[in-house]
């Protein structure tokens, strides 16, 4: 059988899944029988052996023998592209396994998609490695380490320790004030740093401390037990962190740490776009949402924008959640991606019959492992519940949920797990920015939630008493960045809504809405159209006018933060009326027109107001005169202060430089005024 370009092979386990060849065939679009192979990895190897000597793209419906499939086809076709997906599991062994042919189906027409590649970062580690602990345990395990690193011994407040017979690794007493960076790339700053005394007998000693102290090295293993270097320490590559009281762990970190030396690929997780992001304008902060999420500190203020350090970065896809503009987007695989890949799943599974499908959001970890243990030992997952692996679920929002449903899915559910801890703010916002927008449609409430459990029991339970309520399904293509494509399924879900409402009311922090701006006291400025960082804000080149588009607002702030007037407040909601799509007026009025040459220069209650701010008030426009050039555009208002005669600007006549003829003039007047005061003198 083949789906698109690849060629299909099903196997059912040796019996163990109930799968007819036939109407497998017929669901799967092929219309020719499927041949249902039953040990393809042991007795039927040829078969495997003989469709990828074809060379052409393969499917497998088993991961459990992923690994001698791949072995194999390295050793017959190594350029084959081959990949797997697993239908036992996640679907023939339930308890209605008999009943989960359109599942079946919908599953090997996901995988057969296309994954584009995914760009990566090489990090590089020389096998530098600081041990960072309080005692004798640090000193054994960076002896242990010392075989296979270049090891460097950190002592934080060390007592009673014991001096080595032999300094075969070097060793520092400190406590580190900050650190930062990655794998191979380590920068850590040390107060109360000293070298271990050569000369200490009894008890380790050192030299005199400094503050202050860098240092870089590669890699860290932490057995302080203390608070952790890094936020979301887990997940910061080349940093380890075991319990020091638990010798398991230590051992398992020393295992992990050694073989961290050479070169590794990590991938970009996240796409960013900087001149999309709605972050800041004018040193006036909009948009914190990735800030306020991020739990490694991966995304930093950066002028306008954020900056995303791709290093930092561990892949939990939050930022790429709560995004309203689309700046950063999930690259793992890119959103365009999952979008086709939940299209295709619910489409086929409509196709071959299915009804009132589910969906069970997972990663490939704690996910797939926890629905490998309902499979083996429990019911399974139900015939209707369809499966959605992510790289990470944390990577989802409003968008994928609101299209779930719209594409027929009765209820999501997100399930996470222990390496989900300290990073799920992001997706509970999300679920409750969708669960909002769904109640407010009349679908009631509990549509999309999230099950946080390690225990198979409790989730099957969960996920077989979801109830089978239907939702009419559109089949409509995912086009455009993820806030159009969220708007296309809430209007659907509009169109078919239970209680369809023209204006949905959000929670504040929603990233849809729109702006209420005071008129009155609205100067047309224009000051929040500058600030917009999303167009939603317009301007008008021929005449004073604000309007606004509904359709672009993200509800950032940034016009509420810029208004000088502070009239503008935020409405988050959804209008569905089709004036929301274009940019309706706020205000508009015709300019003021200079009192002087009758051109048209600003708007009118701006300069209303600037008179009456300034105009005897201000002593540069303390008179009837002064006061008249504010309404005067500013050639006229330049030339009205020196036709005027007073000119603000003059300096004074400049002085006359004196001459010899100047002195002997004053001297001859001075000499003919005293020869007249003698006449006079006389004739008295």
């Amino acid at each position: 059988m083949k789906i698109g370009d690849r060629t299909v092979l099903v196997c059912d386990c040796a019996h163990s899944i109930a799968l007819d060849g036939a109407a497998l065939g017929k669901a799967c679009g092929d219309g020719s029988a499927v041949t249902v192979h039953t040990q393809l990895c042991r007795a039927q190897l040829d078969r495997f052996e003989k469709a990828v000597a074809n060379g052409q793209p393969l499917l497998v419906a088993c991961t459990q023998e992923a690994p001698l499939f791949s072995e194999v086809a390295a050793e017959v076709a190594p350029d084959t592209a081959l990949t797997f997906t697993n239908i036992r599991e996640r679907a023939g062994w339930s308890d209605e396994g008999a009943q989960a042919l359109p599942k079946i189906a919908a599953l090997l027409a996901e995988a057969a998609l296309p994954i584009p590649p995914t760009g990566a970062l090489t990090l590089t580690s020389q096998g530098t490695c600081l041990v960072y602990g309080t005692d004798e345990r640090a000193i054994e395990a960076g002896r242990q380490l010392a075989k296979h690193l270049d090891v460097t011994i950190l002592l934080s407040n060390p007592k009673d320790i014991a001096p080595p017979q032999v300094m075969d690794v070097a060793i520092f007493r400190g406590r580190i004030r900050s650190g930062r960076g990655w794998v191979g790339a380590f920068e850590i700053v040390v107060d109360d740093y000293a070298p271990a005394l050569p000369s200490s007998r009894g008890t380790l000693g050192f030299e005199p401390v400094r503050q202050g102290a860098s240092a870089r090295c590669d890699l860290i293993l932490d057995l302080t037990g203390g608070t952790p270097l890094f936020p979301d320490h887990k997940r910061r590559d080349g940093y380890i962190r075991p319990d020091p009281d638990n010798a398991v762990q230590v051992a398992n970190a020393l295992l992990e740490i050694a073989d961290l030396v050479g070169e590794f690929e990590k991938p970009r997780f996240v796409d960013f776009k900087a001149d999309l992001c709605a972050h800041s304008r004018s040193r006036k902060t909009g948009c914190t949402r990735c800030l306020d999420v991020c739990p490694t500190g991966a995304v930093t203020p950066n002028g306008d924008h954020v900056a995303i350090d791709p290093h930092v970065c561990a892949g939990c896809g939050s930022c790429a959640a709560v995004c309203p503009t689309g700046a950063a987007t999930y690259a793992l695989p890119p959103a365009i991606t999952v979008y086709e890949r939940l299209r295709t799943l619910l489409s086929t599974y409509r196709k071959a019959g299915g009804t009132a499908p589910a969906l069970l959001i997972h990663d490939t970890r704690h996910g797939d492992e926890l629905v490998g243990m309902m499979s083996r030992y429990g019911r399974g997952l139900p015939a209707r519940l369809l499966p959605f692996a992510l790289h990470e679920v944390t990577q989802v929002g409003i968008d994928l949920f609101a299209l779930a449903l719209a594409y027929g899915c009765t209820h999501v559910r997100v399930l996470t797990g222990p390496g989900n801890e300290g990073e799920t703010a992001g997706l509970a916002s999300q679920v409750g920015l969708a669960e909002a927008a769904f109640s407010g449609l009349g679908y009631g409430s509990g549509r999309v939630a999230v099950i946080d459990a390690a225990d198979p029991d409790a989730v099957a339970d969960e996920l077989w008493a979801l109830p089978a309520d239907p939702v009419e399904a559109g089949m409509f293509l995912p086009m455009g960045p993820k806030r159009t494509v969220t708007m296309l399924a809430l209007r659907h879900l509009h169109k078919v809504a239970p209680a369809p409402v023209e204006v949905l009311p959000l929670p504040p922090g929603a990233p849809f809405g729109r702006v209420s701006v005071d008129v009155e006291g609205c100067t047309l400025c224009l000051s929040c159209v500058g600030a917009c960082p999303t167009g939603a804000l317009l301007d008008n080149a021929d005449k004073p006018m604000l309007s606004f588009a509904q359709d672009a607002c993200v509800q950032c702030g940034l016009c509420k933060t810029t208004c000088p007037e502070k009239v503008i407040s935020l409405v988050p909601e959804i209008d569905f009326r089709d004036r929301a799509r274009g940019a309706a007026v706020i205000k508009e009025e015709e300019p003021f027109c200079c009192v002087s040459c009758g051109k048209p220069f600003a708007a009118r209650s701006a300069i209303e107001k600037i008179v009456t701010a300034l105009a005897g008030k201000h002593s540069m426009f303390a008179t009837p005169e002064a006061a008249n050039r504010i309404r005067m555009c500013e050639d006229c208002r330049v030339r009205d202060q020196f036709e005027r005669g007073n000119e603000p600007f003059a300096l004074g006549r400049p002085p006359v430089p004196r001459t010899t003829d100047d002195d002997l003039r004053e001297r001859e007047e001075a000499q003919q005024h005293a020869q007249l005061a003698a006449v006079r003198q006389k004739l008295m």
